[in-house]
C-alpha cells in the first residue's frame, strides 16, 4: 500500500434526514400513541409538563422525533392551532 493520498483531503458526507415541522411532529407523535392505545393528549401533557420522554412510545419513531422538538414549540404550535380554529365570536 502506497502513502501517496496522505497529503489529499478526503470528504466525508453524512446525509441528513429531512426536517419536520413542529406540526409534523405533533402529527406522528399523535398517531403513534393512538395506534399503541394510548391517550395521545393525556401522554403528550404529561411529557410537555415533566419533560419525560417515557410518555411518549418509542413506536414509530415518536419518542425520538418528539425529543427534537423543544417543549415550548409544542406548546406554541398547538396554542396557534388552537386560536387559528377557535371562534372567538361565540362568545
Amino acid at each position: 500500500m502506497t502513502n501517496s493520498n496522505l497529503g489529499n483531503t478526503q470528504y466525508f458526507s453524512v446525509k441528513k434526514e429531512p426536517e419536520l415541522s413542529v406540526k409534523e411532529v405533533i402529527d406522528v407523535v399523535y398517531n403513534a400513541m393512538a395506534e399503541k392505545g394510548y391517550n395521545p393528549v393525556n401522554q403528550m401533557v404529561g411529557y410537555i409538563m415533566s419533560g419525560d420522554p417515557t410518555y411518549i412510545t418509542s413506536y414509530r419513531g415518536a419518542r425520538s422525533m418528539i425529543m427534537k422538538v423543544e417543549r415550548d414549540e409544542l406548546v406554541e404550535e398547538l396554542l396557534k392551532e388552537y386560536i387559528r380554529n377557535k371562534s372567538w365570536e361565540d362568545k
